[in-house]
């Protein structure tokens, strides 16, 4: 039988995992190559042989997605499988039509073909849009577990940006590890909350080698926490599933891929930000939620933040640095850093689009809408430069970092600088640990 020839579209990420887990040892079907989206300088490289198993001696080519079409043709593909997230409808049904005017099929792989089964309880963390909150409410999570005496390891959703083959698995126990690993500075805001708070995150390429890993952790695992990226839904099936929604975005928790399937899958929803956000949208958000998942526990709740040197910020000129993906594919105009400038009365919010060079100025062209916010790109070398250039170009009289990591340790920042740090806390009841109490419960029995 003529194998199916398979092109999978991604972003280095879902797309791998899918790879992984339905097609790797398939016989039935041969993946001719991926294309890559999001994430800069993926291109160009191959899924290595390593990963890529037997039947793939050479490994797999990685494309711009531009060239889709035309690969369809040149390899005579039969199949297109979508997967990364945080698109929205129309972006994902328009590339759908591209595909089948190409002549392939257009597929969207669900949970039954993709989750892993652990031998461990999985609390999975997803949102209905990058920048939601998912990292402080799985900080909130686990916290509330380690204090109920449970040894908690968290996964995080793939951010392989460097070395596949090296990132097949790997753990993250302490601030050298993030050294040892090589990693970004989007992968740094993920892994560094984790290990700064005393637990060991994972993540890598290979999620089946991964969970194995942390199942039988050398400091024991009484329980998975899935952290996730940008608004996939869990590559491990979850015991409990925990979407976040963003009422500074009310409609979209039902007008992105996948993000309207973390919330369909929901036993807790949180409406986060409550604090900075209009009554209307989050009412709107509200009676999405009841219209699509109306079992689910719903808790209210607000994205505090704190600031190390307010004095940095009253009557000052400020830049605002805000986390990268959040603002660019996340389409964020407003983040912690916004809040902290208005709330601790800055005089100006200066534009950085003005001062941007290399490939943070691409980075504007790109995403034209970011507005009067510096993204904290840092996928290479390079953007990490760039990054310093601009803020050292910007004209301000301080810099306002809300990054989930101390930005200053990454890279040089020549003027006075204050750090935003923001945590999730509930408003009245139900709360966390209202929505934890059942899976606790079972694990002490």
């Amino acid at each position: 039988m003529q194998k199916r020839k398979i092109i999978i579209i991604g972003a280095a990420g879902r797309d791998f995992h899918n790879f992984n887990c339905f097609f790797r040892d398939n016989k039935e079907t041969e993946v001719v190559a991926f294309t890559a989206a999001q994430i800069p300088d993926i291109s160009g490289r191959k899924y290595p042989a390593q990963l890529a198993g037997e039947l793939y001696p050479n490994g797999i080519p990685i494309y711009e997605q531009e060239e889709l079409e035309q690969l369809i043709k040149k390899l005579d593909a039969d199949e297109c499988i979508f997967s990364y997230s945080d698109v929205n409808y129309n972006t994902v049904m328009a590339l759908g039509a591209k595909v089948n005017a190409a002549g392939a099929d257009f597929t969207l792989m669900g949970p039954k073909r993709t989750m892993l089964s652990s031998n461990k309880p999985v609390i999975g963390v997803g949102a209905i849009r990058t920048g939601c909150g998912k990292s402080q409410t799985s900080r909130r999570v686990i916290e509330i577990l380690m204090a109920s005496g449970l040894k908690v390891i968290a996964v995080r959703h793939p951010m392989p940006y460097g070395d596949l083959a090296a990132q097949k698995v790997q753990r993250f126990a302490s601030i050298a590890d993030l050294q040892k690993h090589n990693c970004t500075i989007e992968e740094m805001e993920e892994y560094e909350p984790h290990v700064v708070r005393g637990n060991v995150i994972y993540a890598g390429v290979d999620y089946k080698a991964i969970l194995e890993a942390a199942e039988n952790d050398p400091l024991g695992c009484d329980i998975i926490v899935w952290d996730g990226g940008n608004n996939d839904f869990p590559f491990y099936k979850p015991d409990l599933m925990i979407t976040v929604t963003d009422p500074h975005r009310p409609g979209h928790e039902l007008n992105y891929y996948p993000g309207e399937v973390t919330l369909r899958i929901a036993d807790v929803v949180i409406i986060n930000k409550i604090d900075s956000s209009d009554f209307e949208n989050i009412q709107e958000v509200r009676a999405n939620i009841e219209r699509v998942n109306p079992k689910a526990m719903v808790v209210d709740a607000a994205s505090t933040i704190s600031v190390d040197k307010p004095e940095l910020i009253r009557g000052k000129r400020v830049l605002v640095v805000e986390d990268g993906p959040t603002l660019t594919h996340g389409e964020m105009k407003i983040g912690a850093g916004i809040v902290a400038a208005k709330r601790f009365g800055a005089k100006e919010i200066i534009d950085p689009r003005n001062f941007a060079v290399g490939r943070l100025a691409e980075t504007y062209k790109t995403y034209p809408n970011i507005g009067t916010l510096l993204p904290a790109m840092g996928y290479g070398e390079q953007q990490m430069n760039d990054l310093a250039a601009t803020i050292d170009r910007s004209d301000c009289d301080s810099v306002i970092i809300a990054t989930p990591i101390d930005l200053g340790r990454v890279i040089k920042i020549n003027k006075p600088s204050t750090r935003v740090e923001y945590s999730l806390q509930e408003i009245g009841n139900p709360n966390m640990e209202d929505a934890l109490k059942g899976i606790i419960g079972k694990i002490k029995g």
